[in-house]
């Protein structure tokens, strides 16, 4: 048998992705006597390095070298290329350095640039380039395509416009692929508007340019810019795929647009992607970020085959909706399975406990994720155990937790127990918590408005105006609050006190009657003196507000209405909620920066966690006022319930429980 079938063999083994048959084709060949030519080492080069297979990759280099082809320039590449995905890179320049050849080839310099950008060596990679260019070796496109992903972070943001620039001198820029290229370089670095500015320039736009543009979007947050990209691109008639629809879907969960992300269920239907396990991780989080639990539900009991992810997503939508044993029970589902829960598993799992108050059921699972399943807990699992211990009111054990971690605590964690802080009120612990959390986050207006409002809560002026002297000198602004109610395939979005949408009118008459029928505020004759203070204060009528009466005015009796909410909402909103929810006889629906609020005949699905919390604490601090001391009852829902009680001490100093002593509720 000659050489030549062999050849044609092996090509096509390989460009199947055959690599196993290939080299044991190879090894056919040198059993039956027939040599191996500079037509055949790329071909089991390739095969070795994909599999991958070291050995008989240096093997393989000693017959190239046997065989006289190492001057060949494929096969000189193929033996670069093999050694990078090695992550052999001293191998890999040494071949290069000991072929006088290299030095004049561009494909020899394109196979190690792109080495050592997979290998993320971001100083060999501008070396190796400076070098190609003082020999005056050709850059073509190819060469492009692989130096340019490696600054693909923000700070290489600048060294990549540098390259940009060289793409432009040498017309490279004009090739489709390297303006594909930039465009992800861009938006990956977090420069959306310079990345848009390329893709507004191309002349023509493929799928992969559009699909670049929007993951892009998704990844930075922006999720309107994603739904509006997403109309053009269908207005353009390109078609999506199922990288375009894991984009459209994660930004329709975070804006709460669930009429859009039905519209591209329907889609992927109709496209006959239902199957594909990416896209169904994707609605089952869209529909439980944009409250219908069911819907999401339904689709992961659909799946075939569930992995790690799709568990993750459903205990997750459950965590966040307030059903933390549901949770819990998918999370021991998952386990029993078979499939091994990972990081992100314990995440979701943490955080439901954490919002449901499973205090010991939390600490569980975390003491099983070190010890039963060998997981190192990160930055992000210690945040989450540090809520659980502070929403219980365990501060310092939540502070020894910090002080014992294996790993540097970030600024989630210290944000964590400043946040268990304000609920319960401990000024010292929450200033030691925010000297933690702005090393890491200094310009987070976020946790300097936390502090703030806990020295306000104590009246302590002199902190209150130590922050805003803080945050004058860094010159930070607290970020306004705001919601926003998909009606129609668009998202409205309302500020506090809003008065730009054309139905104020309407909106603002409705928030009046409604507040006269649920309650009045404290200390206010009438809703235009509650104006007034409020405009006096800078506050205007909460976004939620606003928010939710355009959805009762604009939607059909007994529809759900959904409204998204970047802050937290305060107690007097949720108190509304709850009166208004019975007045109207429908299910209101508000996703907070932390949690989902379901509003139904006047009760929510948090069980008013947080204004128990603080009606409890006003409680003891009015009893100890009037001189009468006070400790926390035990409870073991660790007080998140309404059981939780105060017995005051009796004249021994030790406690007495009466059966007539009533419950808070």
């Amino acid at each position: 048998m000659t050489w030549i079938p062999w050849n044609t063999q092996l090509r096509e083994l390989a460009k199947q992705c055959q690599y196993l048959e290939a080299l044991t084709l190879y090894r056919q060949m040198l059993r039956c006597g027939s040599s191996p030519n500079a037509f055949s080492f790329p071909f089991a080069l390739k095969s070795s390095a994909s599999l991958p297979l070291p050995l008989s990759g240096q093997q393989l280099h000693c017959q190239v070298i046997k065989s006289g082809c190492s001057q060949e320039p494929f096969v000189l590449t193929s033996l670069i290329s093999m050694y990078c995905k090695f992550s052999s890179l001293g191998n890999a320049r040494k071949v290069f350095d000991e072929n006088p050849i290299s030095n004049q080839l561009t494909v020899c310099y394109n196979a190690l640039i792109s080495g050592y950008a997979l290998n993320s060596r971001v100083f060999d990679v501008i070396a190796l380039f400076c070098r190609m260019r003082e020999m005056g070796v050709s850059v073509n496109s190819v060469t492009m395509l692989g130096l340019v992903p490696v600054f693909s972070e923000p700070g290489y943001i600048s060294v990549g416009m540098c390259f940009h620039c060289c793409c432009v001198k040498l017309g490279l820029n004009l090739d489709f692929s390297v303006a594909n290229c930039l465009v992800t370089m861009y938006v990956k670095c977090g420069a959306i508007e310079f990345g848009r500015n390329l893709f507004d320039e191309m002349p023509k736009k493929g799928l992969i340019t559009w699909n670049a543009m929007i993951s892009g979007y998704a990844q930075n947050g922006l999720a309107a810019d994603v739904l509006e990209l997403y109309r053009k691109m269908e207005t353009a008639g390109v078609c999506p795929d199922a990288v375009t629809f894991v984009g459209v879907l994660s930004s329709c969960a975070n804006l709460g647009a669930v009429s859009v992300g039905h519209e591209v269920e329907q889609r992927i239907e109709s496209s006959r992607l239902g199957l594909n396990p990416f896209l169904n991780n994707a609605l089952i989080n869209m529909y439980a970020r944009c409250g219908n639990l069911v819907k999401a539900r339904a689709i992961f009991d659909g799946m075939p085959v569930k992995s790690v992810v799709s568990w993750t997503a459903i205990i997750g939508g459950y965590g966040m909706h307030g059903y933390g044993e549901i949770a819990v029970e998918l999370f021991d589902e998952m386990i029993k399975s078979g499939i091994r829960p990972d990081g992100a598993a314990f995440v979701s799992v943490l955080c439901a406990c954490s919002h449901a108050g499973l205090t010991e059921k939390g600490l569980e699972c975390f003491s099983e994720m070190k010890m039963k399943h060998r997981l190192q807990p990160g930055p992000e699992h210690y945040s989450c155990v540090v809520d659980l211990l502070g929403r219980a009111g365990r501060l310092n054990e939540a502070l020894e937790l910090i002080k014992s971690m294996q790993v540097k605590p970030d600024g989630a964690v210290w944000g964590a127990l400043l946040g268990a802080c304000k609920i319960h009120r401990n000024v010292e612990m929450a200033e030691l918590a925010f000297e933690g959390v702005i090393e890491f986050e200094p310009t987070n207006i976020g946790y300097y408005v936390l502090l703030s409002n806990i020295y306000s809560e104590a009246e302590n002026l002199e902190g209150v105006l130590k922050v805003r002297v803080m945050m004058r000198e860094r010159k930070l602004k607290k970020d306004p609050g705001f919601s926003y109610v998909e009606y129609k395939g668009r998202v409205h979005l309302f500020l506090a006190g809003d008065r730009s949408h054309p139905q104020k009118k309407e909106i603002y008459r409705m928030v009046d009657e409604l507040e006269a029928l649920v309650k009045k505020l404290a200390g206010c004759k009438d809703n235009e003196e509650r104006r007034n203070i409020e405009a006096l204060l800078g506050m205007g009528v909460h976004s939620e507000k606003l928010a939710i009466v355009f959805g009762l005015l604009n939607s059909e009796p007994g529809t759900e209405i959904v409204v998204i909410k970047n802050l937290r909402m305060c107690e007097d909103c949720h108190l509304f909620f709850k009166g208004v929810s019975k007045i109207v006889t429908r299910q209101l629906v508000v996703r907070d920066a932390t949690r989902f609020h379901h509003f139904r005949d006047g009760h929510c699905s948090c069980k008013d966690y947080c204004t128990k919390i603080d009606f409890i604490l006003k409680l003891r601090n009015l009893l100890e006022a009037c001189g009468v001391p006070v400790q926390l009852g035990g409870c073991k829902c660790n007080n998140m319930c309404s059981n939780a009680v105060w017995i005051p001490e009796n004249e021994t100093g030790s406690r007495e429980r009466a059966d007539d002593q009533p419950a808070i509720d």
